[in-house]
Formats: C-alpha cells, structure tokens, sequence
C-alpha cells in the first residue's frame, strides 16, 4: 500500500476549475439541511425530529464526495489525508452525531471550494498574456488580403499590422517602419523603432506605422508561448516544505490511524476518536500551501512578473537586498516630460503648445506624454493641419499656421532644423 501527502480534493475538483461551482452548489444544499437541523433544535428545544431527519440527510449530502474520494484512494491502493477525514465524518455518522459529521464535511469541502478558485484565477492571469495576441489577423495573398484566424497562420505567411494592432504570431518585418511596445516580453518599458529585417513578436503592440511580416513562429513555439508554458510549469514545482511533508507524510497517515485505535480500545469513547482524527489531518498546512502558492503565481502573473521556480517564491521572504541589472528596470511603463527647454524668444508653454498640438494625433509615448501634461498645465490644444507621421522618426504638421516638427535629431536635420 502507499501513502500520499496530498488532500485530493473531491472528484478531483482542484484539478478542474468547471467542477467548483457544481461543489459550491451541492455544499449550499447540504449545508442548509444542517442549518436547517440546528433551527430546529433551537426552535424546539431538541424535541423534533425533523431536526435529526434533516441532519442525516445534510450529513449524507456532504459527507458523499469525501467518501468517494477516500474510496477511490483506497481502491488505488493509496492512503491519503483524505482517509481521516472520512473516518473522522463516518465515526461520528455512525454514532449518531450528524451535525457534527456535516460541519467537518462542511469544513473539508469548502477548503477545496477555496483552493479551487484560488487556481482558477491563477489560470485566468496566466492565460491572460496568450490574450495579448489578436485572435484575427490580414494575411496577405497574391490576390490581396484576407482577415484570418490567427490560429490558421503558418511560418512564411505574410501579414500586415496596422498602428493600434496587436502582433499575431512571431515573425520578421519585410516593408514598413513603426515602433512597437515590447514591454509585455522584453520588460523594456521604452518603445522600440523596428524597420525591415528586424524581428516582432507575438502580443506585441503596433504603435505608429503599417508594416509587413513573414511569419515565423506560430502558437506555443512563439515567445509569447514559450512564456506562458515557463509559468505553467513553474505552478507544477513544489515549494520545498511539501518536499519536507512528502518525506514524512508516509509515516504520518498510519500512525495517527493506529493511535486513533488505541484511542478506542482503551477509552472506547468515539468523541475521542473522532477529535483525534480531525484535528490530526493537516488540511490547513496541505491546502494552504499550494494555495497561497497559486496566488502568488497569479499576482505576479498580472504585475506582468514571470516565476520560473515556486521556490523562489519561499527563498524571497529570506532576502535582505535587491540588486538591479540597469536602467530602467524600475519605472512606472510610461514616459513623461522631465524638462522644456525652449529656444530663443519661445516661452515654455508656447513651446508646449505647438509641440502637444502637433503631436495630438500620434499614438507614440512620447507623444502621449507631451499631450498629457500640455492638457495637466490647462493649455488648450487645436487640431493640427497637415498632419504625417513618419513611424520611428517623427512628425511634420501645421499649427495655428505655422510649421511644427517634431522627432529624433535625425528627423529635426532632415527637414532642415540645426540641433
């Protein structure tokens, strides 16, 4: 026979989010039956006997799925912690203690209900960052272009990404310039200038201008795919002290059923039994553990943080100093305007102005940042006229009848300003 650490939940409900709300939904009817049982004892004073008929049928409910599972266990020939739960709930049925056997059941089942939850929305995080991907891409064709499921993409398939767009799969820009927001792979948290040969990749976004891609990655091979399968298999590793629980545990399971033994034959006192049994399983340390785990999987996974080990998770409570690697790494994802530094005879909010007009119609950061704080210091702002956007250089546009320009030095010497 072996024995198991873990507390599978019942009919595997902490393997399968869908199976909670069908738990939750049978815990609810059981539970009201026993509460049901405690009314009517309150009600009449123990005298009724709808209040035992509604404690058995309540006990039952609830009682079923650990049953299952601890018969199950044993038909696998497996001794887990569910086995003194099932012992602990069954001792008391037997001896006619039905409300007490419905609230340790209570107890066991909700615990799962709670894991469950816990797990789901660690998979709803995680699953979240396959979401960065479009689920519909242009596919271009010799006979033009189609809108296509991503999922249909294959390496060597050219699309094309419009400003706004997110990247659908892994691939390498053919034709265009833009400046993409890599922050959801690479953590860089200033955009990148892409032009032809360079590489995009998937969940990626399109900021500035139109490009076209030869795929080469799809789904999972992808990076965005790569990352999510890192994290998946970061919430399989064990935390080290369910290493430690994993050692001991085969010893632990049997010894408490042999005291519990001793327990009866000596005192022959069920309660006795039925306190030993339940307050040796546990449960707090199996269930909690994994769960606290899963939850911080999923908080890191929606601060945009990627754990490769659990364990690192456990090793991080024992740091004293963070170290690091450069500039940048620590920054709020946003640009923002550090100075003005007008020329000659232009005052700072003049320069501001033409500046945030000009760049109101772009979507580039640096753009957004000049328009947001053009807007906190109460500048009202005019549409520019003659507005072009060159993707990773800058833009020409006419304000309030003069010409504006705006971008790298590159783009400021082109059209014929000395920096």
């Amino acid at each position: 026979m072996q024995t198991r650490s873990h507390a599978s939940p019942p009919d595997g409900a902490c393997c399968d989010h869908e199976v909670a709300p069908r738990l939750f939904l049978w815990i609810c009817i059981g539970t009201a039956f026993v509460l049901n049982a405690y009314l009517a004892d309150w009600i009449y004073r123990g005298n009724a006997p709808v209040g035992d008929v509604s404690a058995v049928i309540g006990a039952l409910i609830l009682m079923a799925p650990i049953l299952r599972t601890a018969w199950r266990d044993l038909w696998n020939g497996e001794v887990r912690m569910n086995e003194l739960v099932a012992l602990a709930v069954l001792a008391a049925f037997v001896q006619g203690d039905f409300r007490t056997a419905g609230v340790v059941a209570f107890f066991m089942l909700i615990s799962v209900v709670i894991e469950t939850r816990t797990a789901a929305g660690a998979h709803a995080a995680i699953e979240g960052l396959i979401r960065l991907a479009p689920t519909n891409a242009r596919r271009l064709l010799p006979t033009g272009e189609e809108t296509v499921p991503a999922d249909q993409l294959r390496p060597g398939d050219r699309v094309r990404i419009l400003p706004g767009d997110n990247v659908p799969a892994d691939g390498q820009i053919l034709t265009g310039r833009t400046t993409l927001n890599e922050a959801t792979i690479t953590g860089e948290s200033v955009p990148r200038d892409k032009g032809p040969q360079d590489e995009v990749f998937a969940g990626t976004q399109n900021l500035t201008g139109a490009i076209d891609i030869t795929v080469t990655r799809v789904g999972a091979d992808t990076t965005l795919g790569r990352v999510r399968d890192l994290i998946l298999a970061a919430e399989k590793t064990r935390l080290p002290i369910m290493r430690i629980i994993d050692r001991y545990i085969g010893y632990y399971t049997p010894a408490v059923l042999m005291i519990a033994g001793l327990v009866w034959f000596f005192t022959g006192e069920w309660n006795r039994v039925i306190a030993l049994l339940v307050t040796a399983c546990p449960c707090a340390l199996i269930l909690a553990t994994p769960s606290a785990m899963v939850a911080a999987l999923s908080a890191a996974a929606r601060l945009g943080i990627l754990v490769k080990d659990v364990a690192d998770l456990e090793a991080a409570a024992r740091l004293t100093a963070f170290v690091f690697d450069k500039t940048g790494t620590l920054t709020t994802g946003q640009l923002g305007v550090t100075r003005l530094a007008p020329g000659d005879g232009v005052t700072p909010s003049e320069l501001l102005f033409a500046a945030g007009s000009a760049e109101r119609f772009s979507k580039h950061p640096a753009a957004l940042a000049l328009v947001a704080l053009a807007r906190e210091t109460g500048l009202d702002l005019v549409e520019p006229q003659e507005f072009r956007e060159e993707p990773g250089q800058g833009i020409t546009a006419t304000v309030a009848g003069h010409r504006v320009v705006t971008g790298r030095a590159s783009w400021l010497q082109a059209n014929g300003i000395a920096v």
